[in-house]
């Protein structure tokens, strides 16, 4: 890559703060001094012309009341030299009836005569009572003012324009002085009180960059990195950014959290499919088998015509039959039951009518009691019907798998109360019992897919963990929602349906 198509490197954000507030504040005081000079500038021109026009006055007063001299007879030379109260470095040129001439008064009170050419320069410069800047060779430039003297002079005095130069240039010098010295010490303190400031974006910038070097996609990921608090106060832009920063850390690790919690449930049910599946996979092969050597010894038997042989066969190939169609229905409700949460995520699967709750519950409670008669059944129903709109199957689905979840999970004996109530327009639905309750390890987990109570595979209590899963997917369908409160000694599902729910698109 060559040097011009080398990108070019950006300055930091600090930099480009400090190098933007220096210069503004260099630009607005560089203004401020030219206008400062100039203003300045003009004041001095215009005191110098004041001083000029005193001291030509105080030069004519002179001129026209020396003692012991003739009117139109007295010169600059005489005039500078008797002298005692003009200003040092005043030029006077005095035009009589007896010539022209012209005399400079220095420092240190010595007059000097001004040569021809000079004072031709100055008489040239002539304009009664105005004021004209004139060079004088070998003492520099002059402000001269051109006024009458009586009947006899006119007159031509001025002071150097040195001095207002040499006056604004220490100004100016000092100005710039000062002014170099501030935009130091500005570019100092702003670069503390940038870098300062910009310490919690630097942190925020750090966090980011070793969040961004984790592995985050798979595996069981902590997010620990964190802004520092004091670094992340809300109070000011930059801290809202780290804290910003640090709720979304929070809630990406909350979220890879559950990730990793639905992997491992994933996982789990997987393998709980796979032996779903594997089982009666099994059942049914090995009762084909058996089957077919039934099958084989029959005819053998018919071959041989004996009777009890194929009696025997018969037997146990009607025997193969029915475990081989127990063992297909058993998958075809696993594979139902997935089928039916697809559906329900999708919300294509609910048809929406009239459905009496009461005579729901009454059913579901026959159908739970004649499949549980170890347990204590309890009705609490009004007299009047609740009804809501909704589809009947599916509800009448999540009120027996509440009812079978009590039976299969709380031990003989147990009572087992089921009850329908309005409130505010609201039909609830309650399901307690007074078993051993639910481990508080899965409770909180416990509508979710894949969860199940006891992680056995037994088939007294046992399941694919789908159950509880289906149903808040109908509740929710619904409208409503699904809660459990579990203690020792008493558990208590609560399903609360609107009287009339919003009917979906599809309805």
């Amino acid at each position: 890559m060559t040097a011009a198509s080398r990108p070019r490197r950006r300055w930091t954000l600090q930099t480009r703060l400090i190098v933007t507030v220096v210069s503004f504040v260099a630009l607005i005081l560089l203004a401020v001094g030219l206008a400062t000079g100039a203003i300045l500038g003009s004041l001095l021109s215009t005191q110098l012309d004041n001083d000029v026009r005193e001291a030509a006055n105080r030069a004519g007063l002179q001129l026209i009341s020396k003692p012991g001299s003739y009117v139109g007879t007295s010169t600059a030379l005489d005039t500078l030299q008797q002298s005692r109260n003009l200003p040092a470095g005043l030029v006077l040129v005095v035009q009589s009836a007896n010539g022209t001439d012209g005399a400079s008064l220095s420092d240190d009170a010595s007059v000097t005569a001004l040569s021809t050419e000079d004072v031709g320069d100055i008489v040239g410069s002539f304009e009664y009572e105005r004021f004209a800047t004139v060079d004088v060779d070998g003492l520099g430039t002059y402000r001269m003012y051109t006024a009458p003297v009586g009947n006899s002079y006119i007159i031509a005095a001025g002071l150097p324009v040195s001095t207002v130069n040499e006056t604004i240039g220490k100004i100016l010098l000092t100005v710039t002085l000062v002014t170099v010295g501030g935009l130091l010490v500005l570019a100092a303190i702003v670069a503390l009180v940038i870098q300062r400031s910009l310490r919690p974006l630097r942190s925020v910038a750090e966090t980011a960059g070793r969040v961004a070097a984790q592995p985050l996609d798979s595996g069981d990921v902590s997010i620990t990195e964190r802004v520092p608090a004091e670094q992340a106060d809300p109070s000011d832009e930059i801290g809202a950014v780290g804290a910003a920063l640090n709720t979304l850390l929070d809630h990406v690790d909350t979220s890879l959290s559950a990730r990793q919690r639905n992997e491992e449930r994933m996982r789990a049910f997987v393998a709980d499919a796979s032996h779903e599946l594997r089982t009666p996979l099994a059942a049914i092969r090995g009762y084909s088998e058996l089957s077919l050597r039934a099958l084989s010894q029959a005819r053998e038997g018919a071959e041989r015509g004996t009777t009890a042989q194929l009696e025997t066969s018969a037997a146990q190939s009607e025997q193969g039959l029915e475990r081989i169609q127990a063992a297909s229905l058993r998958m075809t409700r696993l594979v139902e039951d997935l089928l039916l949460l697809a559906r329900l995520d999708e919300g294509t699967e609910l048809v929406y009518g009239a459905v009496d709750l009461t005579r729901v519950v009454v059913d579901a409670v026959a159908d739970a009691q004649a499949a549980g008669p170890d347990h204590e059944w309890v009705i609490d129903v009004p007299e009047e019907p609740v009804i809501v709109a909704g589809d009947g199957t599916r509800l009448h689905q999540v009120i027996a798998n509440l009812l079978t979840n009590a039976r299969v999970h709380t031990p003989a004996g147990v009572r087992v109360t089921a009850s329908v109530a309005r409130e505010d327009g609201t039909a609830v639905v309650r399901v307690a019992d007074d078993g051993p309750g639910i481990d508080p390890r899965v409770a909180d987990e416990l509508f979710e897919r894949f969860s199940r109570a006891d992680s056995s595979r037994a088939r007294q209590t046992g399941g694919t963990g789908l159950g509880l899963s289906i149903a808040r997917a109908i509740v929710t369908g619904h409208g409503g929602s699904i809660t459990v409160d579990s203690a020792p000694g008493a558990t208590a599902f609560e399903v609360r349906l609107p009287a009339r729910p919003p009917v979906p698109a599809s309805a």
